[in-house]
């Protein structure tokens, strides 16, 4: 059977009343589009926590700035309808603006999480994860999945969306994926076609350099503000414009304690010519 393609939730919910009434359990996988094998990974993780699959494609506008890449975000719906289907996706979601925002984007209900405002991309991105944060609930309530998946490469949007599950009370299940990864580390990423040859390759340092920090981290021979430090001069020198390059409680995104045994996590944010790329690390022993 052709996988079918929504771009009403009533007709959606009707596709899925079907599938409910027999018990079957339903998972969203939430995406802007442009796809990739990382994303073909999280419909095949969905199939291991649930029993039909939705995906859903919506190039989301309140969750970009002003002078960010909304006009230009590459949308590819035809390739990425065959790609989920060829996946084994049960069905796609693909919303016009009006669907999502009946009253339009400038005049929309809007999700703020507290807590996440202003660290790291939230600070960089004023406005950024309201716009998630509102979009993710408004999927929420209009495919009502049991379990939703989501990718760590996105780390802080990953915190952001448990954290709005279940200070909203949604009875969903939210699910993280690994970061899937080109061959030489590159984080996959929609972005990552903005990229020349040379920079895809120069790219890998940013993954290669949340790597020093983990091992040099855990070696505990460097304090953690030098580790930073010195991470962040390393991109520079190698042509990045980072946003940060810090070392952060994994649960919440704090800045650790000295001694203290929480998790924690390294995150990037960089510049490499037009294109902002980031990548997180967690710290493990």
């Amino acid at each position: 059977m052709d996988m079918p393609i929504f771009a009403r939730a009533h007709d959606l919910h009707a596709f899925l009343a079907t599938w409910r009434q027999r018990g079957k359990r339903v998972a969203l996988v939430p995406t802007m589009g442009n796809l990739h094998a990382g994303h073909y990974s999280l419909v095949a993780l969905a199939h291991q926590h649930a029993d039909v699959v939705v995906a859903s494609v919506f190039v989301n506008p309140t969750q970009f700035g002003p002078n960010e890449d909304f006009a230009r975000y590459p949308r590819t719906p035809d390739a990425d309808a065959a790609g989920l289907a060829a996946s084994g996706c049960d069905a796609l979601f693909m919303p016009a603006v009006d669907e999502m925002y009946p009253y339009g984007p400038a005049h929309t209900v809007r999700v703020s999480v507290p807590g996440f405002e202003h660290v790291l991309e939230a600070a960089v991105r004023p406005g950024h994860f309201e716009g998630v944060a509102t979009v993710v609930a408004k999927l929420f309530n209009l495919v009502r999945p049991d379990v939703a998946v989501f990718g760590q490469k996105d780390y802080q949007q990953l915190l952001v969306i448990r954290r709005l599950a279940r200070d909203l009370a949604y009875p969903i299940e939210i699910v993280d994926a690994p970061t899937s990864r080109e061959a030489n580390g590159l984080a996959m990423s929609s972005r990552n076609q903005y990229l020349d040859a040379e920079q895809r390759q120069r790219a890998a340092m940013i993954h290669s350099t949340l790597q020093w920090m983990r091992e040099t981290m855990l070696a505990g021979v460097r304090k953690r503000a030098d580790i930073e430090s010195e991470a962040e001069s390393t991109l520079r020198t190698a042509g990045f414009e980072p946003d940060y390059a810090v070392i952060r409680r994994a649960d919440d995104l704090g800045v650790p304690a000295a001694g203290a045994s929480s998790p924690l996590i390294a995150l990037i944010a960089a510049r490499l010519g037009s294109t902002r790329l980031i990548d997180n690390l967690l710290l493990t022993e």
